[in-house]
């Protein structure tokens, strides 16, 4: 499951899990034969739905545990469950919906939330999860439908018009998606990506403009790490000020110490500005964060490279190859040095 998701798994189900709760080190891992083994700290979710067979929200709990371990077949069949003890929970169609998402079964997730759209006419959550399941299928025209419907039932919801720029920006057309984005915003100020998407879209079109939807972003939630770093972003790629760039990424370290893109981009612009030790330094907090991070290990193979430790180099360009067989510049780099 996807953080996203899954944090909107969260918020979905805090409704109900306080009738219901288990422990956070909750696991579910497959057996050698195959089967699904339930972990004992699920047993007391067990225990409750053999005590009491007809609580629907304890199938959806158990729904989400299974969800949360990527245990599909699982949660589908406990969400179907808890629907027919109790449909009368739009919460079950939305997480149901999700589930199949995960699951690859777009058609199915497409299905429920219609279903549940019909079930809970003028639901306005369902409507704006429909958009973006459509939006995330690609299905222009559908989301655009459903945008319409929502704005029949409220005008000025700012999340409506939120969504339709995302879909007039996925389509190719800046201008609308400037439009709708501004009227999210006007609605409700509190929408940080719309400022945000007016920040990287006006950078384009006209780069001094753009400053003042970033610092919009930062007045409303002088925390938020999308928005501080789509502010470094342009500081850097716009208005050549890398050490103002700079600066906002250490303050997103400052919030989350593990937010592995600050330290890679803190290491590009050392090395713009000629401090390849520091550079390194960053490159090598990156990998730390993130074993995985193939950019990260050519990047530190530079480093190395241009302070004269080209065994280091050697090593991190060959590493770079082992994660990423076609990365054309570290098998270019390494040949070099051989």
């Amino acid at each position: 499951m996807n953080t996203t998701t899954f944090l909107r798994f969260l918020v979905l189900f805090g409704v109900i899990l306080g009738i219901v709760s288990c422990g956070s080190d909750t696991q579910v891992t497959d057996s050698p034969t195959g089967g699904v083994v339930i972990d004992p700290s699920i047993q007391g979710i067990n225990e409750k739905i053999a005590q009491n067979p007809n609580d629907a929200s304890l199938y959806a709990t158990r729904a989400g545990v299974y969800y949360e371990q990527e245990a599909y077949d699982e949660a589908i069949t406990d969400l179907n469950k808890a629907i027919s003890l109790d449909s009368g929970q739009v919460i079950f169609y939305h997480v149901l919906a999700d589930v199949y998402l995960d699951y690859y079964k777009s058609r199915l997730a497409l299905n429920v939330l219609r279903e549940a759209t019909v079930k809970f006419p003028g639901d306005i959550p369902t409507l704006l999860k429909l958009t973006e399941f459509q939006l995330i299928l690609r299905q222009h025209q559908g989301a655009l439908i459903t945008t319409n419907e929502i704005e029949k039932l409220q005008p000025l919801n700012g999340e409506m018009f939120f969504m339709r720029g995302l879909i007039r920006l996925d389509m190719g057309d800046t201008t609308k998606a400037i439009n709708n984005f501004q009227s999210a915003v006007e609605n409700d100020p509190d929408i940080i990506e719309g400022w945000v998407n007016l920040g990287r879209l006006w950078s384009d079109k006209n780069p001094a403009f753009a400053a003042r939807f970033f610092d919009n972003a930062l007045r409303r939630d002088s925390t938020n790490i999308e928005a501080i770093h789509a502010k470094a972003f342009y500081l850097s790629n716009y208005r050549n000020d890398l050490a103002g760039s700079l600066a906002l990424y250490r303050r997103i370290i400052g919030i989350d110490s593990h937010y592995e893109d600050a330290y890679y981009n803190s290491g590009l612009l050392y090395m713009d500005m000629d401090s390849i030790q520091k550079a390194y330094n960053e490159f090598n907090l990156a990998i730390q964060m993130n074993p995985g991070f193939t950019a990260a290990y050519f990047y530190r193979g530079v480093s190395s490279e241009m302070m004269g430790n080209i065994e280091a180099a050697k090593t991190d360009y060959q590493q770079t190859l082992n994660l990423e067989p076609n990365f054309e510049r570290a098998q270019e780099a390494l040949n070099a040095l051989n």
